[in-house]
């Protein structure tokens, strides 16, 4: 008669032989199940199929069987036609979501990153070996202690459209996209457009954290004795009591940074599926859905549920469309004009305050276009004035003589250098 061979690992032998010593009552079951850090009653169940099948009983019973949870061949056929067609350039959990979603696959994420990986629809990255020591900072505790803000630009329509800003603002507390705005630059009227609205329906955070980028900070090396030197957006957060904190290195607001590249891959496809083309229906189809669920799938949450956004004062909220203005000065001519942007401006006789000549105005251009002028914490009367007559000299057109080379003379001593050459090398 031939003798079984039993295929066991180590593992096996060990719980083998904890179930032998049990069955010799050399050790009870509670010790059984400290040695095998198992349950009192799965013991139970090892020792009674020991007794019944030997060592055999130890094995698990689906070693070498297809799982119980296999995934069904037809549901297999299903889930890769659909990702094929449609979402062939998903990654595994984005695609998986969509299956579930829109096409009620009941098929598990790990099925589908295996089944994306079987096929060579989606290949996985490799790690990264890391070149530098970092720390992780902890979170802020409550929400709106910091938002984490920056600009990402990027095709979002993919060839439907042009190359726009995503700017977003990422609260520290949750990792919650508290705004997502598509604009087409990262200028100072941008950001001004994207905080106004912000501070409108948030209140005042006490802090934002971003870059060093032209718009937000002073970066020529003499700014950092001058602490005079400001930015147009550090200006209207001093007049708003807004914290600015700079980052030098992109790893340290890696909470605003690490989401662009989910933005550039699951934004990307959302907009394609809804058919959206434009910034105005991009800015709705943020502002009421996507921010929000994407939110609930990847924001975390906060150690503290008080609320620290603080709200406006009636004076900032008088003045809040002088202080997401581009700001700058100017003279007052002998003729009580001011010139801005080769434009001119006649400053009315009547005021609520006396202009006199060469006193500095303070010019703010606001989001909406229109243009005012203040002086001594007073807004001054003008209109603009027609442009000025051009000079009859600029008109003409100018007439460019046409260059002649120049032959040098017989005897130039250039020539002489070149007939004594000539004879050396002859």
């Amino acid at each position: 008669m031939e003798k079984e061979i039993i295929g066991m690992t180590q593992k096996d032998l060990a719980r083998y032989q904890v179930i032998k010593n049990l069955i010799a009552k050399f050790i009870n079951g509670t010790d059984a199940a400290k040695q095998l850090s198992l349950s009192v009653r799965q013991v139970k169940r090892l020792k009674a199929r020991a007794i019944a099948d030997g060592a055999k009983g130890i094995i698990h019973k689906l070693r070498n069987k297809e799982s119980n949870h296999k995934t069904d061949l037809a549901l297999y056929r299903k889930a890769k036609e659909l990702i094929e067609a449609d979402y062939s350039d998903f990654g595994p959990k984005f695609a998986h979501e969509k299956l579930v979603e829109i096409h009620r696959l009941d098929i598990g994420q790990a099925a589908t990153r295996n089944l994306m990986i079987a096929e060579k629809i989606w290949i996985p990255k490799k790690r990264k070996h890391n070149k530098q020591y970092r720390t992780q900072r902890e979170r802020k505790e409550s929400f709106g202690e910091m938002i984490q803000f920056d600009g990402c630009y990027h095709f979002w329509f993919e060839d439907r459209g042009e190359e726009y800003c995503l700017l977003s603002g990422i609260d520290d507390a949750t990792g919650k996209p508290v705004k997502l705005k598509l604009g087409s630059s990262e200028s100072i009227q941008e950001v001004f457009a994207y905080w106004k609205e912000y501070i409108q329906k948030y209140g005042k955070p006490i802090a934002i954290y971003l870059d060093k980028f032209s718009t937000y900070k002073i970066n020529h090396k003499n700014a950092k004795d001058n602490h005079e030197l400001l930015t147009q957006f550090q200006r209207a957060c001093k007049e708003l009591g807004i914290n600015l904190i700079t980052a030098h290195s992109p790893q340290a607001k890696g909470r605003v940074e690490n989401p662009f590249g989910t933005f550039q891959d699951r934004l990307v496809k959302e907009l394609r599926l809804q058919g959206i083309s434009t910034i105005k229906d991009a800015n709705e189809f943020l502002e009421h859905f996507w921010a929000d669920d994407y939110g609930k799938r990847f924001a975390v949450a906060p150690k503290s549920k008080t609320d620290l956004h603080r709200k406006l004062t009636e004076k900032e909220l008088s003045n809040l469309d002088a202080i997401f203005s581009v700001q700058s000065t100017r003279k007052v001519k002998n003729d009580f004009t001011i010139q801005c942007k080769n434009c001119w401006y006649q400053i009315a006789k009547e005021q609520s305050v006396t202009v006199c000549r060469n006193d500095t105005v303070l010019i703010e251009e606001r989001l909406g276009g229109e243009l005012a002028m203040r002086l001594r914490g007073k807004y001054l009367n003008f209109k603009r004035l027609p442009a000025k007559p051009q000079k009859a000299a600029e008109l003409l057109p100018v007439a460019i003589a046409a260059s002649k080379a120049h032959t040098p003379a017989p005897n130039h001593p250039w020539r002489g250098r070149i007939i004594q050459y000539e004879k050396v090398i002859s």
